[in-house]
């Protein structure tokens, strides 16, 4: 069963703390995470019965040998020859889960853009913009934060190019 809450302004996860204190208007959303599920995006999309187009996931890639986020939507797929481009990089390949987990602060499968222990380039799929709020992970498996694409934009430092496809 989904619940809604709306923003707090102490404690939650390194993301909520990070958009707490940029004073960017924000709801969670959890959800019981089912550990048997392929898909944690997708699972979030039902659970919440928010479309998929509007539920992005958070995927670590490595452009050049640097560690770079992408943020798509779950219901595509990351295209790594747009996201080098993005960032202007030759080659990007997926990043090793354990670096992944081990730079962002975050476990595979509630990684966020927001309040990463180390800042990465990020590259914010221009399908976003499309919306008024999209859903990322807010840092931990089965909670969601819902916020406008821009002040994503802004609190990571993103940029915005088609790195989806799909």
């Amino acid at each position: 069963m989904a619940r809604k809450k709306q923003r707090t302004g102490s404690g939650g996860t390194p993301a909520t703390v990070a958009a707490t204190k940029a004073g960017v208007a924000f709801t969670l959303h959890s959800y019981e995470h089912d550990p048997a599920s392929p898909s944690y995006g997708e699972e979030a999309a039902e659970a919440l019965g928010i479309g998929p187009e509007r539920i992005f996931k958070t995927l670590v890639a490595e452009v050049d040998g640097t560690l770079t986020v992408a943020v798509v939507p779950v219901s595509g797929s990351l295209d790594l020859k747009a996201l080098a481009s993005a960032v202007g990089g030759k080659r990007a390949s997926m990043a090793d889960p354990a670096a992944a987990e081990r730079t962002t602060g975050y476990v595979r499968g509630g990684i966020s853009p927001l309040g990463q222990r180390r800042a990465l380039p990020t590259v914010v799929d221009t399908s976003a913009e499309r919306y008024g709020t999209v859903c990322v992970s807010a840092g931990r498996r089965g909670l969601e934060i819902e916020l406008a694409p821009a002040d994503l934009v802004r609190l990571t430092g993103a940029v915005t190019a088609p790195v989806a496809r799909g």
